[in-house]
C-alpha cells in the first residue's frame, strides 16, 4: 500500500482521494498526535483559493474540535504565514489546505510542527496509522472538553508587517506581480507597495477555479511579455501557495531558482550572513550553479528533491540557507520554509542595496541547457522504472555519450502519477530529443 503522506502532505483529487472523511480523520489524528500532552491545544489553519478549500477546511476544522483542540482559522494566506504565525502565536501547530503549484481540482493537506517546521516522515507515519486503525476516533472529549473554532482576524496584518520588516526600502522600482490566482494575491501587492515600489499585479483574481491557470511560477512567459512592455525593473511570479518564486529580469527573461540562490547567497556571504559560506540545493539544481557557486568561493550540498530534504540538511549541519530550482527559497534566519513574497523581498533588497540591474546580478552563474518531460505512467508502476532493463540501459547509454558534459536524472512525483525526466547538456535541441524519447520509453514500458 503507497504511503498516505507524499513529499508535501497528502494530496489528491478534492472529493475524490481527499475528501471530507480522510480530512476529518486527519485533522483528529493530526491533533492526537501532535498535541496529545497539551490541553486545550491551538492548531492554526490556513488555505489557498481553491473552490474545494471550504468543504476540505471544514472537515479537517471538524476533526480537530472533536478531538478537544481548538482551530484557529487564518483564512487564505501563503503556506509560509501559516508556518510563521504558528511560531508567532505560540501555536501547538498549523495546517495548510493547498496543492501548491498543481490545478484547482487538486488539493491538499499538510501540517507544520510548533516551531513551524513539516512533520517528520515518522510523525507523518503516526497520524496515517490513526487515520486507518480508527484509534484516533476513540474515547472523544464531550461537554466543556470539546474545541471550538477561532477567527484570527489580525494574521494577514502581522505577517505582511513581518515580511516587510525583512526588507530594504524599494522606492523607485518597477515591479509586476504574477499571483497565480492564489494565496499571494492581496499580500503580495501590499507588502511591495508598503516597502515603495510601483506595483503592477496580474493574476490577482481568484475565482476559485483558475488558480495557478497559465500563470504563476509554472507558467511565466506571460510575465515576461508584461515586464517588457511595461518596462519595469523585475517581475516576480508565485505559485499557488506562494512558497515559491521565479523571477523575470527587466529584458523579460527568466531567472529561476537556482539563479536567484546564487544572487542571495553571494550577497548573503559578502555581508557575512551565509553560515559555513554554504548553499543547500537538491539534485535538481543545475550543474552550473554547483560551479558557479564554488567559483565564487562557496560550496553547495545537494540532498534528494522536495524542499523538506533541504531544510532538514540545514538543520543538521548547521546552515541558513538553500532551496529549489524551482523556487522554493528557504531563508531560515527569517522563516522556516520555502516563502516566495519573502525572497522576492531579499531579491530586490539587494538590486537596490547593489544599484543593479537582475540581469546583471544574474550573470554570475552560467546555467546549461536543462529539459525536464513528465512521462504519465500508473500509480502502482512509477517506481518500477529502476528495475526495467530496457530503461535503465537507456539511459547509460545516453549518459556514456554526454562524456561528463552533461547528465540525467530520472525521478518520481510524490504527488502525482508521473515519472520526470530531466536532462542537462551543451546542445538544448538534442537534449530535448532524447527527454521525450526516454519519457515515451517509460510510458510505453510501464502503462
Amino acid at each position: 500500500m503507497a504511503r498516505m503522506f507524499g513529499t508535501d502532505g497528502v494530496r489528491g483529487v478534492a472529493n475524490d482521494k481527499l475528501n471530507c472523511d480522510l480530512a476529518y480523520k486527519l485533522g483528529q489524528a493530526a491533533a492526537v498526535v501532535l498535541t496529545s500532552a497539551v490541553h486545550k491545544a491551538k492548531i492554526l489553519i490556513g488555505r489557498d483559493t481553491r473552490i474545494s478549500g471550504d468543504m476540505l477546511e471544514s472537515a479537517l476544522i471538524a476533526g480537530i474540535c472533536s478531538a478537544g483542540a481548538e482551530a484557529d482559522t487564518l483564512g487564505v494566506i501563503p503556506t509560509s504565514a501559516v508556518a510563521h504565525l504558528t511560531r508567532h502565536y505560540g501555536a501547538d501547530a498549523g495546517a495548510v489546505i493547498s496543492a501548491s503549484h498543481n490545478s484547482f481540482e487538486y488539493n491538499g493537506i499538510k501540517f507544520f510542527n510548533g516551531q513551524g517546521y513539516k512533520l517528520a516522515d515518522m510523525i507523518e507515519d503516526e497520524i496515517e496509522r490513526l487515520v486507518l486503525s480508527g484509534e484516533a476516533a476513540c474515547n472523544l472529549p464531550t461537554g466543556l472538553m470539546v474545541g471550538r473554532k477561532v477567527k484570527l482576524k489580525k494574521a494577514k496584518e502581522e505577517y505582511a508587517e513581518f515580511l516587510c520588516s525583512t526588507g530594504e526600502p524599494l522606492k523607485g522600482l518597477k515591479v509586476v506581480l504574477d499571483c497565480a490566482n492564489g494565496a499571494s494575491s492581496q499580500i503580495a501587492p501590499e507588502v511591495f507597495r508598503r516597502l515603495g515600489a510601483t506595483v503592477y499585479p496580474y493574476y490577482n483574481d481568484p475565482d476559485g477555479t483558475n488558480i495557478n491557470d497559465n500563470c504563476g511560477s509554472t507558467h511565466p512567459q506571460q510575465l515576461c511579455m508584461l515586464v517588457s512592455e511595461l518596462g519595469a525593473d523585475v517581475g516576480l511570479a508565485f505559485d499557488g501557495d506562494a512558497d515559491r518564486l521565479i523571477a523575470v529580469d527587466e529584458l523579460g527573461r527568466l531567472v529561476d531558482g537556482d539563479r536567484i540562490m546564487a544572487v542571495c547567497a553571494l550577497d548573503m556571504m559578502e555581508r557575512g550572513a551565509l553560515k559555513k559560506n554554504t548553499i543547500v540545493a537538491t539534485v535538481m539544481s543545475n550543474l552550473g550553479l554547483e560551479l558557479g557557486a564554488k567559483r565564487l568561493g562557496m560550496n553547495l550540498v545537494k540532498t534528494d528533491v522536495g524542499d523538506r530534504y533541504v531544510l532538514e540538511e540545514m538543520l543538521k549541519s548547521g546552515y541558513n540557507f538553500g532551496g529549489e530550482q524551482s523556487g522554493h527559497i528557504i531563508f531560515l534566519d527569517h522563516n522556516t520554509t520555502g516563502d516566495g513574497i519573502l525572497t522576492g523581498v531579499q531579491l530586490l533588497s539587494i538590486l537596490r542595496r547593489k544599484g543593479k540591474r537582475l540581469s546583471e546580478l544574474a550573470k554570475i552563474v552560467d546555467i546549461l541547457p536543462q529539459v525536464l518531460v513528465n512521462a504519465r505512467v500508473s500509480e502502482e508502476k512509477k517506481h518500477d522504472y529502476q528495475d526495467d532493463p530496457v530503461i535503465m540501459e537507456r539511459i547509460q547509454a545516453l549518459e556514456k555519450d554526454m562524456d561528463g558534459k552533461g547528465r540525467v536524472l530520472i525521478r518520481t512525483s510524490g504527488t502525482e502519477p508521473l515519472v520526470r525526466v530531466m536532462i542537462e547538456g551543451e546542445n538544448r535541441k538534442a537534449i530535448e530529443r532524447e527527454a521525450v524519447s526516454i519519457a515515451k520509453l517509460i510510458e510505453t514500458r510501464l502503462a
